[in-house]
């Protein structure tokens, strides 16, 4: 007589053509971020579930919202699944947006391509995979017809790499959702349970545009912006210094990620804008840690020197996002050794509870007292799937098997 994990893991292998086509569907719609536009995403997403026999609850964000955002569009999906009273309700969340793919592919971003034994795309492996994933195993559970208590919710949104606060973030504001337990979209050889934090800043500097031919009659903002940048990546010096305790997360860091000014090349550039990113360890405190930033930057234009009788620098700093860091929840417990069991009795090794140095939706929920992990479809590493960089990919055992061991999970925790 086989058992229900080994009838959970034949229902898969017997869908994972169809899981495999669901997933280049999902890739072939594109969802960069910017610009934005999500919606026709979720609305593709919803014809495909539907085609299943699910029925997706389309949460569309108001336009005056999203564009305040900086994005065009949004409908969050939500599927729910409701078995026998007594049990927990669990979320599956994964997230629809991407970061555009940029330079350097050998296979089309949206083209869905299967090469050696991996599917390439954008959103492969972050987290389209995972749409695929818990779709399945939720549909794997469902065909044992066996007792269970509790439900299951597939939380499908598209503002992660924004922040959040328009995916999963809006669902629990606006009370549509309140689980007891969720998984989101992660790699399959570890658990995630607790993830850095992230601030972001836009700091504007101007100057005194001025004739490049008669620089001292302007102050160079570009110049005032150096000034600042070189003071901010000394911090990083200090950052070394800062450990964290959380396994898988190492020390904070500071990272200037773009920069724009000037207008033509015989001008004295009269404003510069940088945008940072600060990674928070789990142990920082995010009001210190911001505090800190703009002291250093007050500091640093403070002391810039302008050319005499030239205008002093203003510098304005405005916080684009505060995203906290993830701390296990006490009530993760069960959640964590269902994982763990059965990952390693499906990948044939441990596999270990830890923290990464990103940072996720996940957190919105655990801010809410949901304890959450980070479980999913992918290989060892962030950077083994070449997620937001070129050829990223998902391999397709791993997809297979994270599918298993959700679907062992979800049984595990459900069954009456």
């Amino acid at each position: 007589m086989t058992t229900p994990h080994q009838q959970l893991d034949a229902w898969i292998d017997a869908h994972f053509d169809e899981q495999i086509a669901f997933l280049q569907q999902l890739v072939r719609v594109p969802t960069d971020t910017p610009p934005g536009n999500n919606a026709p995403h979720a609305e593709r997403t919803t014809e495909l579930l539907a085609a299943m026999g699910y029925t997706a609850e389309q949460h569309a964000v108001p336009e005056a919202e999203v564009q305040a955002a900086g994005l065009q569009s949004i409908t969050n999906l939500i599927v729910r699944r409701r078995f026998a009273d007594g049990g927990p309700v669990i979320a599956l969340n994964a997230h629809g947006d991407v970061v555009p793919p940029g330079e350097g592919w050998t296979h089309d971003p949206y083209g869905g391509e299967i090469a050696d034994g991996a599917l390439y795309g954008r959103a492969t492996a972050v987290s389209k995979s995972d749409f695929s994933s818990f779709t399945f195993a939720l549909r794997a559970l469902e065909s044992l017809k066996a007792p269970l208590k509790g439900g299951v919710e597939l939380h499908f949104t598209y503002d992660e790499e924004f922040g959040g606060e328009l995916g999963p973030g809006w669902l629990l504001a606006k009370g549509l959702t309140k689980p007891d337990l969720m998984i989101a979209a992660g790699f399959s050889y570890q658990v995630v349970v607790a993830h850095n934090g992230c601030l972001q800043l836009e700091v504007t500097v101007q100057g005194d545009m001025a004739h490049a031919a008669i620089p001292d009659s302007g102050t160079d903002a570009l110049q005032g912006a150096t000034h600042i940048l070189n003071a901010l990546y000394a911090l990083n010096r200090d950052y070394l210094q800062v450990r964290s305790g959380v396994e898988g997360i190492t020390h904070p860091y500071l990272n200037v990620g773009l920069i724009s000014g000037g207008t033509n090349t015989n001008v004295i550039p009269g404003k510069v804008v940088l945008k940072l990113d600060r990674r928070m360890i789990p142990e920082e405190d995010p009001v210190q840690v911001e505090a800190a930033l703009r002291e250093t930057i007050a500091q640093a234009a403070a002391s810039f020197a302008p050319p005499r009788g030239g205008k002093a620098l203003r510098v304005d700093v405005k916080r684009m996002l505060l995203a906290r860091a993830m701390q296990p929840l006490a009530g993760n417990a069960a959640l964590v050794k269902a994982l763990q069991t059965n990952g390693e009795a499906v990948f044939g090794e441990p596999i270990p509870a830890v923290g990464t140095p990103l940072y996720t939706d996940v957190r919105l929920y655990v801010e809410r007292g949901i304890p959450g992990v980070i479980y999913g479809a992918g290989p060892r590493t962030v950077r083994e799937s070449n997620a937001k960089r070129a050829d990223e990919h998902v391999r397709l055992d791993d997809l297979r098997r994270a599918t298993k061991v959700i679907a062992r999970t979800l049984h595990d925790l459900l069954r009456a």
